[in-house]
């Protein structure tokens, strides 16, 4: 049976656009266990690889004890761009799953298409446009607030 863990990555969206971050949002899961959860703090580490996939990541393998994340999922708000694609091809995760499409910096199904090169050792299943109406109103919402 199928569950969407996007409501979690929204709730993580949201909190990152309440700390002033852009509102992305991302969970590691396997099964039904979460095992990780973050929101992008770019700029609240100073730290530009700070996407909230990245984070997630790296808290999923930590609580794993492991750098594979073979029998797992990633769950984010917008398509990653082409570093959190890399990192999840690295941690070789089973599936993606994501919500809005990001033609301008995404690296998936746009941009620089990671998935797609022959020199990617790993490629995961991917689910595209979960909630996406929703996940792009975050992001839109979160921009025009600021101009």
């Amino acid at each position: 049976m199928f569950r969407s863990f996007m409501p979690q990555a929204l709730e993580e969206a949201r909190a990152a656009a309440r700390r002033g971050e852009v509102p992305v949002g991302a969970v590691v899961t396997r099964g039904a266990a979460v095992l990780a959860r973050a929101g992008n703090r770019t700029r609240e580490l100073a730290d530009p690889t700070a996407h909230a996939e990245m984070l997630a990541i790296r808290a999923a393998c930590a609580a794993l004890g492991q750098e594979r994340l073979a029998d797992c999922a990633i769950w984010v708000t917008l398509e990653p761009c082409a570093m959190c694609a890399q990192a999840i091809a690295h941690a070789r995760l089973a599936r993606l799953h994501f919500g809005a499409a990001d033609p301008k910096s995404g690296g998936v199904l746009h941009g620089a298409r990671v998935f797609a090169h022959p020199q990617t050792h790993h490629v995961p299943e991917v689910q595209d446009g979960l909630v996406a109406e929703e996940c792009a109103a975050l992001l839109r919402d979160f921009f025009l607030s600021r101009r």
